[in-house]
């Protein structure tokens, strides 16, 4: 190489390096490009003062423990029948499940508390032939039911029977058996293969997944620690697994409640990230914790992801490829629009959300979505501490 070559190849090596170089400016400007970036506008929710229309037969609900929507954008709610002694004065128990039409209107209702789940109603689904699946958390079992609630189709668990527990800490195999749960509380359906994936629950640290029939498949999780929640171990979980949901790419979201985070698995139980919601609701200021439930928008990829918090009363919208939380509305409250114990959620069709309260709210709201807007954070309350007991729970947990 003539020297004259030799000169221009090394004057080319030194600008290629200045300009793609870890510390140049368009290697710099790359980076910032690359960088996610606050959206501009989330979606907006305003509350519908006037959903659901009165009851008729002077009926009263007790804890609305479950929302679901079918196919034709009928809302289904859940609800307990644990009225007040006033309340059963002068008034008369809602039927246990109430349909309603968009609009808000009863269509139909059912449920013989001889055969539901007695007083535990949890959480409901609606799979893709419209049938209806019922949680009964106190009782052990799951149920799934004709639309209209005619026949009980499948049932899984004995009532009563309950699974046994062992709540030493550490992450084994502590949930053994394959036909009996403890305390379950919600499920989720895979759209491909009809198999039944039960977030097992109150009683229970798994996940329990079943095929069509209700054979046993597997299993996973265990009873977690304060530590491995905060050091985002995977595949435990601190107290209450509250609810399970399959997003459109076949994973599995898993509400660890008490442990502030949502836990995502692949169908096979193989853990793949967390999703912190409310750091540190749960298991440091002594609330029921941040994660509740799950809904996605109804865009083919699912953009937005929506988490009822009931510690802090509040639902966040995230960015369901990141889990970044982009915004929240609610709080706590008894007006319209306010929540008290925000239990669980719905989405219909158009993207509008349903949710129901238990214990102090103990009622159904629709919240339409009408737009676009800046991202707005929610006052959350950061200044309520609880002693703590051992294992790092609060002392009224253990």
């Amino acid at each position: 190489m003539t020297r004259t070559k030799f000169i221009f190849a090394v004057v080319l090596a030194v600008l290629f390096g200045i300009s793609l170089g870890s510390g140049s400016p368009l290697h710099l400007l790359r980076r910032a490009e690359a960088a996610p970036k606050p959206p501009a506008e989330v979606p907006k929710y305003v509350v519908d003062p006037l959903w659901p229309k009165p009851f008729r037969n002077m009926w009263v609900t007790g804890d609305v423990a479950g929302t679901c929507i079918d196919a034709q954008d009928h809302v289904f709610i859940v609800n307990r029948n644990n009225l007040t002694p006033d309340e059963i004065r002068n008034s008369h128990p809602s039927p246990a499940i109430i349909e309603f039409d968009p609009e808000g209107t009863v269509v139909n209702s059912w449920g013989d508390r001889k055969i539901l789940p007695t007083g535990s109603l949890h959480g409901c689904t609606i799979d893709g032939e419209n049938n209806v699946w019922l949680a009964g958390s106190s009782d052990g079992i799951i149920q799934k039911y004709t639309h209209d609630g005619s026949k009980l189709l499948m049932q899984i668990g004995t009532r009563g029977k309950l699974d046994t527990s062992d709540y030493t800490p550490g992450g084994y195999d502590m949930n053994a058996s394959h036909t009996m749960l403890n305390k379950p509380s919600s499920i989720a359906i895979d759209p491909g293969n009809g198999d039944i994936y039960v977030s097992d629950g109150y009683g229970n640290r798994r996940v329990a997944v079943f095929d069509k029939d209700g054979k046993f498949l597997r299993q996973w999780g265990a009873q977690g620690t304060v530590a491995q929640t905060e050091e985002g171990v995977g595949g435990v979980f601190l107290d209450t697994v509250h609810c399970v949901v399959i997003d459109n790419a076949g994973l599995v979201y898993v509400c660890d409640r008490k442990g502030d985070r949502i836990e995502v698995f692949d169908k096979m139980g193989n853990f793949k990230k967390n999703i912190y919601i409310k750091k540190g609701t749960g298991y440091r200021r002594g609330l029921a914790g941040s994660a509740w439930s799950i809904v996605f928008s109804r865009d083919p990829q699912q953009k937005y992801m929506f988490v009822s918090d009931g510690g802090n009363e509040v639902i966040w919208i995230l960015d369901h490829a990141t889990g970044e939380i982009l915004s929240g509305f609610g709080g706590a409250g008894h007006q319209a629009g306010n929540f008290s114990f925000l239990h669980t959620m719905a989405i219909d069709s158009k993207g509008n959300l349903i949710t129901g309260e238990t214990i102090n709210g103990r009622r159904v709201q629709k919240f339409n979505l009408v737009g676009m807007q800046p991202p707005a954070m929610p006052a959350v309350r950061e200044d309520v501490a609880t002693p703590q007991g051992p294992g790092g729970l609060p002392a009224a947990e253990n």
